[in-house]
């Protein structure tokens, strides 16, 4: 009866033995893949029966059920972290769920450049391949609404910069992340704003650095081509400056602009109109909202391009015709 007991235990060792390296050798082998990389997302809530069954569909060639019962023998099933993930060939079931409880996902990245415009943000929206663009057929207003802006025009209220998020997120999500970086970005310029300026409302501070933006090739100069407007402003001036015009005129500019250009009023035409354009005309960088808000003090009242990106600034009409004869003409 002893040698029985003994037999029967050996046995079990055995078989422990035998279905521990099984278990080894299943946790530890590459795994087929469909494609040589596969995505897939976790949904938020998902179990990770649920998430096995995704793997298995986007195309890792396993068992749903083998991988769970990896999981919960190994402690991980419960630690499953929601996300998209991308898959090499080489992975393994184990590193496979490490990478699942770990929250190892993947990412895609877009850049929002300074001096974009609004069709330009929704372009990049609806062109990156690992963003849902639930962004396409709707309204500018419906966008909007949809990210809780209160605004009337989309330009220039999404901060530029390079943001990072899980593969398959949505358009609008970034853009409601870029609506609320301006936002911060912007109240914080606006607190420290130089109480002399001419600005009335944080909206006409970024309507201004917009239009430093589009005018500035250094960053040097921004706050002295802030100064400019800001003279201007002052005193009732027009603001005279190209960006502004170009952007009014829409897909109708053709890349030159003429002087029938200049006179032909519309709401953004600052030769014709006193005063700030309606809307922001692009983007601005923290830099040029710095600008806006607190320029330098000088009287200048007019600039002009040297060509290499630098500006040569003027404060009589004279001094500036001389400046254009020297650079321009």
């Amino acid at each position: 009866m002893k040698k029985h007991i003994v037999g029967i235990t050996l046995l079990v060792l055995l078989l422990a033995m035998a279905a521990g390296a099984l278990g080894w050798w299943f946790a530890h082998r590459p795994l087929t893949l469909k494609t040589p990389v596969v995505d897939f997302t976790v949904q938020r809530g998902s179990n990770m029966r649920q998430a096995a069954g995704v793997i298995a569909d986007a195309g890792v060639d396993i068992r749903p059920a083998l991988l769970y019962w990896l999981a919960r023998l190994g402690g991980k099933a419960s630690l499953i972290k929601a996300g998209s993930y991308e898959v090499h060939e080489g992975i393994t079931p184990w590193l496979l769920i490490l990478k699942l409880s770990s929250g190892d996902v993947s990412q895609g990245e877009l850049l929002l450049v300074e001096g974009w415009n609004f069709r330009q943000v929704r372009t990049a929206l609806e062109n990156n391949p690992n963003l849902v663009a639930d962004t396409a057929g709707l309204s500018d207003g419906d966008i909007l609404a949809r990210i809780g802006a209160t605004e009337s025009s989309p330009e220039g209220l999404f901060f530029p910069d390079t943001y990072l998020f899980d593969k398959h997120s949505s358009a609008l999500a970034l853009l409601a992340r870029a609506y609320g970086a301006m936002q911060a970005r912007l109240a914080e310029a606006w607190a420290g704003r130089d109480p002399a300026s001419p600005l009335r409302t944080p909206y006409e501070a970024l309507t201004l650095a917009s239009i430093i933006e589009k005018e500035t090739g250094r960053a040097e100069d921004r706050a002295r081509v802030g100064s400019v407007f800001s003279n201007r402003l002052r005193i009732g001036m027009r603001l005279q400056t190209d960006p502004t015009v170009i952007y009014g005129l829409g897909s109708d500019f053709d890349g030159r602009l003429r002087r029938r250009h200049l006179d032909t009023d519309h709401p953004w035409n600052t030769y014709t109109r006193a005063g700030l354009p309606p809307t922001p005309i692009a983007m601005p960088g923290l830099d040029s909202l710095r600008a806006a808000v607190n320029p330098e003090r000088t009287d200048y009242l007019y600039f002009v391009s040297r060509g290499d990106g630098s500006s040569e600034f003027s404060r009589n009409l004279n001094e500036h015709n001389r400046a254009v004869d020297r650079y321009q003409r």
